[in-house]
């Protein structure tokens, strides 16, 4: 008995500890050193664009407190808390409803109009880098197969600050007289309503307006869906609104530039986030991106500095910093489809649009009290324009090519001229989408809770009125600046 048990003992170490045969009992063949290779690179990629893109959304949030100290300088000094406010609460406000609802409505599947409720809290959407990516348009790659993935939630936290951002241009324009309750309102409506449909037509796979699935309108970083929708919108609300009470019989001067310039640079840093982000990747188009991105701001802050120098005489910082911004709202919807020239041209016939554009809206008394309309609304609109003329598949396969540029980026080779009428489609729906839903909400609440404080609270100012606290203590009266914008003149 006790020579069985050996013996079973014996063979069971024999068996555990040689090479095991049969399809049982068979040794797992060795990795694949290429295979292994290949999958530590695609994780590497994958880490890689996902730290590129978190970044990018930093950049893109730093905008709206850049914004705040970029429209906060031009008011007057006892309005300046509430002209920041308009952009800060929109950080909590639309960064709270767009993990709730506004993310769904913008990129989960639906109709050619608008996304379903899916998403709903993020429901589904998690930290997976498949499954998400087949239900919008990439303007990076035309071949979802060759794209390195990025989680899905990294994808979405990206698109929350250009959600966030946008309403808040719109509060330029009515600055000094809106009451606050009014505009809390509104931008929770427009948010919902306007832009997140807006996003859906352009962005998304098979919505109306876009590049993959509609007609085939460029738009890489927002010109339609932020810039135009923002600044029309600006407009309609400017005229239903009215002018303030000392307009335009009361100029009053940028109560800070030094604010002023400190906005516009960190517009121009974050924007880097905005353009260049748009790739979604970290890599050769990313690279486009922002350099065409530096390139426009340039080139409209040189050419707004000329216009001045020649009909003035004088250089204003007021205008370098009017003319960089218009020059990043030409280059936004452009961004990553043309080259380096181009987007020193874009930018400068950009500015010079919106620099005799805000000329033309002074002459008309239009209160379009921080020029939205005339730098956002006519740049993205011009941007939108010169992205059909300048775009090229020479620079983004994934594009097209426009009225100048072909494949091989010679004059007139290879061109589409109809890509221009694809442009003007996607201009016109999303002014009459913005210009309409807008009236629409603003009747909504000038019938409810009102729009605009009191003619005492305006005059006086809305800081402690609205707010129950003001920027500046005594010390500072006396101390406004004497400067004002040369495009008011």
């Amino acid at each position: 008995m006790l020579k069985k048990v050996l013996l079973i003992v014996l063979t069971a170490a024999w068996l555990l500890s040689g090479p095991l045969t049969g399809n049982a009992l068979a040794q797992e063949p060795a990795a694949d050193p290429v295979a292994q290779a290949a999958t530590a690179a695609g994780n590497a990629q994958v880490a890689a664009d996902t730290a590129y893109m978190l970044l990018c959304s930093a950049l893109v949030l730093l905008m709206t407190p850049g914004l705040a100290f970029f429209y906060g300088g031009f008011v007057r000094s006892r309005n300046v808390l509430n002209t920041m406010m308009m952009s800060f609460i929109l950080m909590a406000l639309v960064g709270t409803t767009w993990i709730l609802w506004g993310y769904s409505l913008a990129f989960a599947p639906g109709n050619a109009f608008i996304g379903g409720l899916q998403w709903f809290g993020l429901n589904g959407v998690g930290l997976e880098t498949t499954g998400y990516l087949p239900q919008m348009s990439l303007p990076n790659s035309g071949d979802l197969a060759s794209y390195a993935p990025i989680p899905h939630q990294a994808f979405m936290i990206y698109q929350a600050m250009f959600a966030i951002i946008t309403p808040a241009l719109i509060s330029g324009a009515i600055v000094e007289r809106i009451n606050f309750r009014a505009y809390f309102l509104f931008v929770l409506l427009w948010s919902t309503f306007i832009y997140a449909p807006l996003a859906h037509m352009v962005w998304a796979k098979g919505g109306l307006i876009g590049l993959y699935g509609g007609f085939g309108a460029l738009d890489f970083a927002g010109g339609t869906v932020v810039h135009i929708s923002s600044g029309f919108s600006a407009l309609v609300a400017t005229l239903m609104i009215g002018p303030r009470k000392n307009y335009p019989s009361q100029i009053t001067p940028p109560h800070n530039v030094p604010y002023i310039l400190l906005g516009a640079g960190l517009l121009w840093f974050g924007w880097f986030g905005f353009n260049a982000g748009s790739a979604l990747a970290s890599g050769p188009l990313a690279t486009v991106a922002f350099v065409s991105t530096n390139c426009g701001a340039a080139g409209g802050a040189l050419t707004w500095v000329i216009l001045e120098w020649a009909l003035i005489g004088k250089p204003t910082a007021v205008g370098v910093a009017t003319g960089l911004v218009a020059g990043l709202v030409g280059i936004t919807p452009a961004a990553g489809f043309v080259t380096p020239l181009a987007g020193l041209l874009i930018g400068a016939i950009t500015a010079f649009c919106c620099f005799w554009a805000i000329r033309i809206k002074n002459k008309m008394q239009v209160d379009d009290s921080l020029d939205t309309y005339t730098v956002h609304g006519v740049g993205g609109t011009i941007g939108a324009l010169l992205a059909g003329v300048f775009a090229t598949k020479l620079v983004n396969a994934a594009g097209a090519n426009g009225l100048l540029f072909g494949d091989t980026g010679q004059l007139f080779v290879g061109n589409d001229p109809s890509q221009m009428l694809k442009q003007i489609g996607g201009i016109l729906i999303a002014y009459v989408f913005a210009g309409v839903g807008t009236f629409i909400i603003l009747k909504i609440l000038a019938a409810t809770v009102g729009l605009r404080v009191n003619p005492e609270v305006e005059y006086q100012g809305v800081d402690i009125s609205e707010h129950g606290e003001e920027a500046y203590g005594p010390e500072f009266a006396g101390g406004m600046s004497s400067q004002v914008s040369s495009a008011t003149e």
